[in-house]
């Protein structure tokens, strides 16, 4: 929790420089890139729970896999931020794709929310297990070891090296959608880029501190969703009506905090439910 407030007074720290030197349009444009994409990066944190529990993977091995995979998730989307900002400044077009691809994206997201991923049936778990010997169990912080096998020394990976894969897929996909919204707020490289990494910095301090309350936020999903599709449909409307950034920023924190408090609320009355439910039993 300390440090995951640290890394959001940092963040906040440097919204107030970037509003100080850049003006207020700058300061708003920051402020609602880095609260979208902090917002979207929770979906990622619950991601990161499930592949941790899927493969069994103890506490003291994850703080790896996540230093490595914000490290990773850092150098990858610099790369498609730039190519992004260029792409837009090349093909203003574009940004209608961004828009239907997040609309799209929000409607799928609001329609599966309750699914749970086939981890078992993972189409890249599948690839790399049938080109690759992968053992059965851990063997520490290793992601490969060398075994005898009659007379030579074969090479297999270990199930932590499955799951730092998997994490920075995982972002990476994450990151197809959160980029793109971004956008929608601004163009500007700078912005994007630091509110980004702003955002991403606290991950891993975020993970370990909502880890033991992911089935609490329920409805947070159903509030990504509909973030997505506000924003897709800013994008769609860019070149009609220039919704105010203000205006944007409000509507994304009141979604954000709308999801959480109805999430909050409808796990303590399950909680109080369940505890009735024992009463009566007993």
């Amino acid at each position: 929790a300390w440090w995951s407030a640290l890394w959001v007074g940092l963040a906040i720290v440097f919204g107030g420089l970037v509003w100080f030197t850049l003006g207020t349009t700058a300061g708003i444009e920051y402020t609602t890139a880095w609260l979208l994409e902090k917002s979207l990066s929770v979906d990622n944190v619950f991601v990161w729970l499930m592949l941790f529990s899927f493969f069994a993977i103890p506490l003291e091995l994850q703080k790896r896999v996540l230093v490595l995979g914000v490290l990773g998730a850092i150098v990858m989307r610099t790369v498609m931020i730039f190519a992004g900002v260029w792409l837009i400044a090349q093909f203003h077009w574009l940004l209608y794709v961004f828009g239907a691809f997040l609309l799209v994206t929000g409607v799928k997201m609001w329609w599966f929310a309750d699914e749970k991923p086939d981890l078992a049936n993972n189409p890249v778990i599948r690839w790399i297990r049938g080109h690759m010997k992968v053992t059965d169990e851990l063997h520490g912080e290793r992601f490969f070891i060398s075994r005898n096998e009659v007379g030579r020394v074969v090479r297999y990976a270990t199930p932590l090296f499955l799951v730092l894969v998997l994490v920075e897929i995982t972002d990476l996909i994450f990151a197809v959608d959160s980029i793109p919204a971004i956008f929608a707020i601004t163009t500007d490289p700078f912005i994007v880029l630091t509110s980004n990494i702003f955002a991403i910095l606290g991950l891993r301090a975020m993970y370990f501190l909502l880890a033991d309350m992911a089935d609490r936020f329920s409805l947070l999903k159903y509030g990504l969703a509909l973030v997505l599709m506000f924003i897709g449909a800013k994008m769609l409307l860019i070149d009609l009506y220039k919704i105010p950034v203000l205006f944007s920023l409000c509507v994304v924190a009141s979604i954000i905090a709308a999801s959480i408090l109805l999430s909050l609320k409808k796990d303590a009355r399950e909680r109080v439910d369940a505890a009735l439910r024992t009463d009566e039993t007993n």
